[in-house]
């Protein structure tokens, strides 16, 4: 009798569990289902979640930037609705976003890892990435994982670059220590080893090229696991309609180029400036630039063109130097043609309120000869038409077309323009023979000397602190010690 008693207990007490645990999940469900397709279409509104950095969001000019927040608006614009962006403070919460229903999904540069997909559902990936051991250049370049220990590394905490060193840890390297951080960014990180105040940390490949001609002073020593995928994060608890729009997205942006074209917007230009030189542009830039700075701003405001790529223009001409000449009798500061200067109306080249003016101009009248071509591309071939002339630059449009690519996408026509130098493509074009490798390598630099005067007046760049900001990085919340697994005498 007593058994059967306590038999019913036990059933009694499971079976409120079960109901429990029904009640949790449906009511999960229930919370992720308002960012399902057919509430978001009622809504008008799409919104997500990501984390600030130069390569998935951050704000320029009040203007919201950044590879991520590129692709998740063309996805809104591919559903018909507005996009609505939350930032999360930390990698936990923005996962915890995600599995709450809180938002339609995370569009952060999320590797795809094991742990992270028992909590969340990942769409398409859309680009693949290897995680990079970053070090110091005048210290001693790390070789091999066993170098790592005893130095000081720091992680970002629930990233996947944590994960792998646990797995390194446990399955090589017991003797390995680091430190993760909740709350720490990845340029933070990478600026701490630029100043010298960490060893090492580790960054993904695309964020570490983006970042990394800022910090003239770091390096890739080695690439560390396997390849990784990076794709968007979408609620287990919601169904799979949105999901399904989203693969049908990147299925569609793959067909027409439409990922290749914002890939080589964000990622197309990086690594074409060294260390030295990026080190030469930032000391010029802190010693020249404000000389000519409110010039560069009023002819861009006359001609609404961004004062930093004129600026930038200006770096690639002449390094800013006003009085700037070449043996081909280029001058000034925009180092401009005698023809030019004349049919801008400059008197004297060597004079740079004038040069600039005189250069703005011509960039202004180059970019309305290519105004049927959309943004950013129209700006990326009028300053290849600056540099080697517009004829050549038409030349090199007909060669594309005629060897199936996009005459108005720049990607397409970079790798046209070299065959310029060859005589079977030349000698059937109107204006014949260019140094076509020229203009592609210009426009280029170009890009990459607007993305450091981007990043300059960006408001936290800087995180170095006080004299005492090590004390405060070891005790700031959300600081944590992984100690080796052994001892090591």
């Amino acid at each position: 009798m007593q058994h059967h008693a306590s038999k019913q207990q036990w059933l009694l007490k499971a079976s409120f569990a079960l109901c429990l645990l029904c009640i949790v999940i449906v009511l999960a469900m229930s919370s992720g289902s308002r960012y399902d397709y057919d509430d978001i279409m009622d809504r008008g509104t799409l919104k997500i979640i990501t984390r600030n950095s130069f390569t998935t969001y951050y704000q320029d000019k009040d203007q919201p930037s950044g590879f991520e927040y590129e692709l998740a608006k063309m996805f809104a614009q591919y559903l018909g609705v507005d996009l609505e962006v939350e930032v999360a403070d930390t990698l936990e919460d923005l996962i915890s976003e995600v599995e709450s229903g809180n938002v339609a999904f995370a569009a952060a540069g999320l590797t795809v890892t094991d742990s992270r997909a028992e909590r969340v559902r990942f769409a398409s990936s859309y680009l693949d990435v290897t995680q990079k051991l970053v070090y110091r250049i005048d210290q001693k370049r790390p070789k091999k994982l066993a170098d790592l220990a005893g130095k000081t590394l720091v992680v970002i905490s629930h990233s996947s670059h944590a994960q792998y060193l646990r797995e390194l840890q446990q399955n090589e390297l017991p003797q390995l220590s680091w430190i993760e951080r909740e709350d720490a960014e990845v340029a933070e990180l990478v600026q701490m080893v630029e100043n010298g105040e960490i060893d090492y940390t580790i960054v993904d490949s695309n964020e570490f090229d983006a970042l990394s001609g800022f910090y003239p002073n770091v390096a890739g020593a080695m690439d560390l696991g396997d390849k990784q995928q990076l794709a968007w994060a979408f609620s287990k608890f919601s169904d799979n309609s949105l999901l399904n729009k989203s693969r049908e997205f990147f299925q569609l942006v793959r067909e027409t180029g439409l990922l290749s074209q914002l890939e080589e917007r964000y990622y197309g230009h990086l690594n074409q400036i060294d260390n030295v030189g990026t080190l030469t542009f930032l000391r010029q830039a802190d010693e020249r630039l404000h000389r000519y700075q409110n010039l560069f701003e009023k002819e861009a405001e006359t001609h609404e063109i961004d004062w930093r790529l004129l600026a930038a223009i200006g770096y690639q001409e002449s390094h800013w130097k006003a009085r700037a000449r070449s043996r081909t009798g280029v001058r000034g500061l925009m180092m401009l043609t005698r023809s030019t200067a004349k049919e801008m109306g400059v008197q004297n080249r060597l004079n740079a309120e004038q040069s600039i003016r005189g250069g703005a101009a011509y960039f202004a009248k180059l970019k309305k000869r290519f105004d049927h071509i959309a943004e950013p591309d129209r700006t990326w071939i009028a300053l290849a038409a600056y540099n080697v002339g517009a004829g050549h630059v038409k030349d090199a449009q007909k060669i594309t077309q005629q060897r199936g690519g996009n005459p108005d996408r720049w990607m397409d026509v970079k790798e046209s323009l070299p065959l310029l130098t060859q005589k079977k493509y030349y000698k059937k074009t109107q204006y014949g023979y260019a140094r076509g490798y020229e203009p592609v390598e210009y426009v280029q630099n170009i890009r990459r000397f607007y993305d450091l005067l981007v990043w300059r007046e960006q408001p936290e760049q800087n995180y170095t602190a006080s004299s005492d900001s090590e004390d405060s990085f070891l005790t700031a919340s959300g600081y944590r010690t992984i100690p080796p697994l052994t001892v090591v005498n």
